[in-house]
C-alpha cells in the first residue's frame, strides 16, 4: 500500500520561502513518476513540478524558476523548495505519485492514483 504524507506548510510574506517535504512508503520515489500539485479554493488543482525517473522535471507556468522539486532517495522522499512566493501561491499543496509510470509522466492531476492529504501553504502581502 502506498503512502505519502506531506509538512512543511505554513505562513509566510510575500518574498518568503518554504520548503515542503512527502514521505513516501510502499513505493520507491526515485523509480516512478512524482509530483506536486496545488488546489486553491475554487479553482482547480493544477500543476506545480512532476518529475521522471530520470530527473527530468516540468513546472507549472508560474512556477518555473521559483520552485525546485528534489529526490531524496535514502529516505524516499520528494521536496519541493518554493521561494519568492507570492499571494497566489496560496494553496493546498499535494504530493502524487503515477506508480504505472517512470517516464512519459502524466501532466495532469488525473494520471496520479496515490496522493497525500496535503499541506496548506498561506502567503500574505
Amino acid at each position: 500500500q502506498v503512502q505519502l504524507v506531506e509538512s512543511g506548510g505554513g505562513s509566510v510574506q510575500a518574498g518568503g520561502s518554504l520548503r515542503l517535504s512527502c514521505v513516501v512508503s510502499g513505493i520507491t520515489v526515485l523509480n516512478v513518476c512524482v509530483a506536486w500539485f496545488r488546489q486553491a479554493p475554487g479553482k482547480e488543482r493544477e500543476k506545480v513540478a512532476i518529475s521522471d525517473r530520470y530527473g527530468t522535471t516540468w513546472y507549472g507556468d508560474s512556477m518555473m524558476g521559483r520552485f525546485t522539486l528534489s529526490k531524496d532517495g535514502s529516505k524516499n522522499t520528494v521536496h519541493l523548495q518554493m521561494k519568492s512566493l507570492k499571494p497566489e501561491d496560496t494553496a493546498m499543496y499535494y504530493c502524487a505519485v503515477d506508480s504505472r509510470h517512470e517516464i512519459h509522466c502524466s501532466l495532469g492531476h488525473l494520471g496520479y492514483n496515490d496522493w497525500g492529504r496535503g499541506t496548506q501553504v498561506t502567503v500574505s502581502s
